[in-house]
């Protein structure tokens, strides 16, 4: 599984809005990866904030 699909699992699990924070302790991967991949995702409109700071999959 690539750290993309780790991060969005651990969203749609997680139920609610979450950190960079939070999917890190999730996931288990480098906060600098979990950065990078939420960059990509935001800029395809992926995932979007309900919360500030906080972070969720698109319908």
């Amino acid at each position: 599984m690539t750290a993309r699909e780790d991060i969005l699992k651990a969203m749609k699990e997680a139920g609610r809005p979450v950190s960079a924070g939070e999917v890190e302790k999730l996931t288990g991967l480098d906060r600098k990866e979990i950065d990078k991949v939420f960059k990509e995702l935001k800029k395809e409109k992926a995932i979007v904030s309900p919360i500030r700071c906080k972070w969720e999959p698109a319908e």
